[in-house]
C-alpha cells in the first residue's frame, strides 16, 4: 500500500485474506507486506523481493500465495511486469490465488484476459491519479502555496489553516499535520533578510562575483540555511531563485510516475508572481538575471568548450557542481542549453562520465549496424534471383519492381524486473509493403530473430515485443530470412503452370 487512507491498507487486505483462507481451510503461515510503499516500481518493495527470493530459493514453507487482488503486485506502467512476478511464483510450483477478484486464477482464457485488463487498469489508475495530483498541485501553486522543498536562506515556511490564518513556522524537516493546512513562504530573521539583500547589491551594484561574495560571507562567520560554508554555487542559487522576489515557481523538474527525472522548458513552468512577500526588490533581481545571462552570451561556442576542457584537465572529471563553482565559466545549465545537453558538451571536450550511458553507445552501434544488415538482405535477395533497387534517401528496398521492403532494428531493453523488451516502430512514412523487423539479443550485438509484417497488419504506430508474444504477433516471427528470400525469388509462369 502507498497510504493509510484507502481500502488497500494492509489491515483491510489482511482481514479479507484471512476470511478467504478460513473459508477454504487454508492456514496462513507467513505474511509479506510493503507498507507505505509505492507500487509503481520494484525498488523499495523489500517484502515483494523477499517473497520472490524465498519462492525461487526453495525456502518457501507454503504451497499457495494469497493476494488481495491483481493490482497488489504493483501498478506498473508496463502491465507485463506484474504478470512477470506471478509467473516466477507459478514457475517455482507455488500457486497464486486472488481473494477479492470474481474469477478463479486457473489459467483459463477468461482468467488470462481479465488479469491482463486489470493489470492495464492498475497502471492507468496511476496515470490518471498522477494527472489529477499534478493539476491540484498546479492550482495550489497559483494560489501562492508552497509545494515541498526547503525554504532557503532568508526565508521560512509558515503553516496556515484553510482560512489563511498563520499557525506557526515549520522547522527544517517538519511537516504540516493537517491536510487542510497549507504552507507559504515568509521572510526569515532580519539578519538573514539583510544578508540576502547585501548579496544582490554586492553582485549588481558593486560588481562582485559569486566566489568573492561567498568568501566574504564565510569570513563573517555566516553559514547557509543548512549550516554549511558558502560556495560559489550556493551564492549563485540565491541570485537566480525567483522566490526572493515573491514569485512561486514550480514544475521546473518533473519526476512523474517514478520515471526518469527531466528538466522542463521554461514555458512548462507553473508560476504565480507576487504570491508572497519578497525580500529583494524586483528591479534588483531582474538586473542580476540580466548580468548572469549576458555573462554567458558573450562567449562563443569554442570559448566555452576551451574553458570546459581546461576545467576537465584540472579536476580530471566534470559535473554540474564543478562547473557552477567556476567563476569565469557559464553555469552548467547554460552549457546544457548551448550544446544540447551536458553530456554532449562533455563529449566535445573528450570526457566520458562514469555514469552508465551505454544506451547512447548502443544506439550509435545499431546505426552503424543497419547498413551492414541492409547489405546482407540485399545480397540474400539477389542470390535468390530477385532484382533489388535501394532508395539512397530512405533505404527503402524495391524487389522485382513490385514489392517494397523497409528494414528496422529493434533494440533490446531490460526492465527493472529483468525481463527483455523490444520497442518496434512501424515505418509508416515510407508505407512499405513488408516491414522486416530485426530483434537484437540482450547485448544488442547480433540479431536473434526476425518479424515480417505485411502492410495490412501495420495498423499501430508502434508495438512492444516481449520474449514471448502469443500467436497474434509470433505468427509473423521467423528464425532466419530464408522465407523472405524464397518469396522474393522470381518464378516463370510456365513453371507455375
Amino acid at each position: 500500500m502507498s497510504t493509510d487512507h484507502q481500502k488497500y491498507s494492509t489491515e483491510n487486505q489482511s482481514t479479507a485474506i484471512r476470511a478467504y483462507a478460513a473459508q477454504r481451510g487454508l492456514t496462513i503461515v507467513r505474511t509479506y507486506a510493503d507498507e507505505g510503499k509505492s507500487g509503481l516500481r520494484i525498488e523499495g518493495r523489500d517484502a515483494l523481493r523477499r517473497l520472490i527470493d524465498d519462492v525461487e530459493g526453495g525456502s518457501a514453507d507454503f504451497d499457495v500465495i494469497l493476494v488481495y487482488d491483481v493490482s497488489r503486485w504493483g501498478r506498473f506502467q508496463d502491465a507485463d511486469e506484474s504478470a512477470y512476478y506471478e509467473y516466477r511464483c507459478r514457475r517455482a510450483g507455488i500457486e497464486v490465488e486472488y481473494c477479492a477478484e470474481q474469477f478463479a486464477n486457473d489459467g483459463s482464457p477468461t482468467a488470462t484476459i481479465v488479469k491482463g485488463v486489470k493489470r492495464a487498469m492498475a497502471g492507468e489508475y496511476s496515470r490518471e491519479l498522477s494527472a489529477k495530483v499534478f493539476a491540484g498541485q498546479g492550482r495550489l501553486i497559483e494560489h501562492g502555496f508552497r509545494q515541498g522543498g526547503a525554504a532557503g536562506f532568508g526565508l521560512r515556511r509558515m503553516r496556515v489553516n484553510q482560512h489563511g490564518e498563520r499557525q506557526g513556522i515549520l522547522g527544517i524537516g517538519e511537516q504540516k499535520s493537517l491536510q487542510t493546512d497549507r504552507v507559504v513562504l515568509v521572510p526569515g530573521p532580519p539578519e538573514e533578510v539583510e544578508t540576502v539583500r547585501w548579496m544582490y547589491r554586492a553582485f549588481v551594484q558593486e560588481g562582485k562575483p559569486e566566489r568573492e561574495i561567498a568568501e566574504t560571507l564565510n569570513g563573517r562567520g555566516i553559514m547557509t540555511d543548512l549550516g554549511r560554508p558558502w560556495t560559489r554555487g550556493t551564492v549563485h542559487q540565491v541570485l537566480i531563485n525567483p522566490k526572493y522576489v515573491g514569485h512561486n515557481v514550480w514544475n521546473r523538474v518533473s519526476f512523474k510516475l517514478k520515471r526518469k527525472r527531466v528538466r522542463n522548458r521554461p514555458d512548462m513552468w507553473i508560476k504565480a508572481e507576487g504570491a508572497f512577500a519578497g525580500i529583494v526588490a524586483g528591479p534588483l533581481f531582474e538586473e542580476a538575471q540580466r548580468i548572469i545571462a549576458d555573462r554567458s552570451r558573450r562567449l562563443t561556442d569554442e570559448e566555452m568548450l576551451r574553458g570546459l576542457r581546461t576545467l576537465y584537465e584540472i579536476h580530471g572529471r566534470l559535473s554540474g557542481l564543478i562547473i557552477d563553482e567556476m567563476e569565469d565559466l557559464p553555469s552548467s545549465s547554460t552549457y546544457g542549453h548551448r550544446f544540447g545537453g551536458l553530456l554532449r558538451a562533455y563529449r566535445l571536450v573528450g570526457y566520458s562520465p562514469r555514469r552508465d550511458y551505454r544506451y547512447i553507445d548502443i544506439n550509435r552501434s545499431l546505426r552503424r549496424l543497419h547498413p551492414e544488415i541492409l547489405a546482407e538482405i540485399i545480397t540474400g535477395l539477389k542470390t535468390s534471383g530477385a532484382v533489388v533497387q535501394r532508395n539512397e534517401d530512405t533505404d527503402l528496398l524495391t524487389v522485382n519492381g513490385e514489392v517494397s521492403l523497409a528494414v528496422v532494428i529493434a533494440r533490446c531493453k531490460e526492465t527493472p524486473a529483468g525481463a527483455l523488451r523490444w520497442m518496434l516502430r512501424f515505418d509508416n512514412g515510407n508505407d512499405p509493403d513488408i516491414l522486416v523487423a530485426i530483434r537484437m539479443d540482450a547485448r544488442n550485438e547480433r540479431p536473434i530473430d526476425y518479424y515480417l509484417f505485411p502492410r495490412i497488419d501495420q495498423t499501430a504506430e508502434r508495438i512492444r515485443l516481449a520474449e514471448e508474444n502469443g500467436l497474434s504477433l509470433d505468427a509473423y516471427r521467423v528464425e532466419t530470412l530464408d522465407l523472405l528470400y524464397e518469396l522474393a525469388a522470381p518464378v516463370r509462369i510456365r513453371a507455375v503452370a
